[in-house]
């Protein structure tokens, strides 16, 4: 009896243990597949919906960029200029150029060669063969709309290393960047870059020499010689800053030749075939041809490339066959939103005249839109002399000659 009451009691404890584990263990078991297969139902949810919102949603399209350059020949100042400009008090150029101001002003960048220096009225100002201009004219290019000037040119000596110091301090000092001459090693060896609404343009200027004005052995870096080997250097350096163009401005030729030489034509192919895009030649005084070429790199791509030859002088006191003749160059630069690749759009000119009105005893001096003149006075204004007119007819003439036609 106590036996069977054992085993009944035994049987009893092993019926509620096995209720316990069904509970406890299976049906759990039950909620976790059923958890797994609502978290399994989610994840295809999300998947489901991040599918549909990649469907949905579109990467805005990067937008092209387009600049324009524009570019003014040789600044020089006689001392007719520098006297015509002194006011009695101080020294201002900015009548010069209230006749083509609004051209440069709205240019996305302008570049010019500085063919003079700034050594201060303590120096003396002085006239060719080794000019001194009033340090005010910087202040004036500034406000007129000039923002990189070349300084490496015949003329970087003609006050010699002092000279050049206080050239670029007036320059820094006034808010223009410069490039051809330098301070210091660290500053030849420092490629200037203008970032122009995200188009990174590096300038480099060389000079053929400094009119045998000599250059001291611990100031080699003062100013950019032309030699082949410096060149390559300084372009190499250039490249390492993965500018989108490289713009190169030569002070090269022969003077008031209207036409290249076989040696700038074979500097202008060293240049274009190692890097760079645009090259903004000076020296002669006049104009020389432009062309844009299409070149074949080593890799076998191509790229087109631009160069000018001579700008002429834009503001001078020289009174020579076509030296009072020039241009502003307008060059379109456009860079693809998508491939990021910069590209030379249209070239473009207006024909300037340096334009000095003798009947006047002071401000004598104007850079004149040669166009603009000339139909002011077929309207019947004639502000100028016949002779005058006949003269800027002529000399845009001359320049249509050597340019040709604007290039697309």
């Amino acid at each position: 009896m106590k036996k069977n009451i054992i085993c009944f009691i035994t049987i009893i404890l092993l019926a509620i243990m096995c209720l316990f584990t069904y509970e406890f263990i299976i049906i759990p078991k039950q909620n976790i597949q059923e958890t797994q297969n609502q978290s399994t139902n989610i994840e295809e949810n999300v998947t489901s919906k991040t599918n549909e919102e990649n469907i949905i949603v579109e990467m805005p399209k990067k937008e092209d960029t387009n600049i324009t350059m524009s570019v003014i020949g040789d600044i020089m100042c006689h001392n007719s200029q520098y006297i015509d400009a002194f006011n009695g008090e101080t020294y201002d150029f900015s009548y010069v150029f209230e006749d083509i101001k609004d051209y440069i002003n709205s240019a996305d960048i302008a570049i010019g060669n500085l063919e003079t220096t700034f050594a201060g009225a303590k120096k003396g100002y002085s006239n060719y063969p080794r000019f001194n201009t009033p340090e005010q004219l910087a202040k004036n290019l500034k406000d007129f709309g000039i923002d990189v000037l070349s300084t490496a040119n015949n003329h970087s000596m003609d006050t010699n290393y002092d000279g050049i110091v206080s050239t670029l301090n007036y320059l820094d000092e006034a808010g223009i960047s410069h490039t051809g001459t330098a301070r210091s090693l660290e500053e030849q060896n420092t490629i200037l870059i203008k970032d122009v609404n995200g188009i990174k343009i590096a300038f480099l200027a060389f000079t053929y020499g400094t009119n045998g004005i000599p250059i001291k052995s611990d100031k080699e870096f003062s100013v950019n010689l032309i030699s082949d080997n410096f060149i390559l250097e300084q372009l190499s350096l250039a490249k390492q800053q993965n500018p989108d163009l490289i713009c190169v401005s030569m002070h090269w030729g022969i003077e008031y030749q209207n036409k290249q030489n076989t040696e700038q034509e074979r500097l202008a192919n060293l240049l274009f075939t190692n890097g760079v895009d645009i090259i903004l030649g000076s020296h002669p005084h006049v104009l020389q041809p432009m062309e844009k070429k299409t070149i074949t790199l080593e890799d076998g791509t191509t790229k087109d490339c631009f160069v000018i030859y001579s700008l002429g002088n834009f503001m001078s006191g020289q009174t020579k066959e076509r030296t009072r003749n020039s241009i502003i160059l307008n060059i379109e630069l456009n860079k693809n939103g998508e491939t990021e690749k910069t590209t030379i759009g249209k070239i473009s000119y207006i024909p300037i005249y340096m334009y000095k009105n003798t009947s006047k005893n002071k401000q004598k001096y104007l850079v004149m839109d040669i166009e603009k003149a000339i139909n002011r006075y077929d309207s019947g204004d004639h502000f100028i002399t016949s002779s005058v007119y006949s003269t800027l007819k002529s000399e845009l003439t001359k320049i249509k000659n050597t340019l040709g036609d604007f290039i697309n």
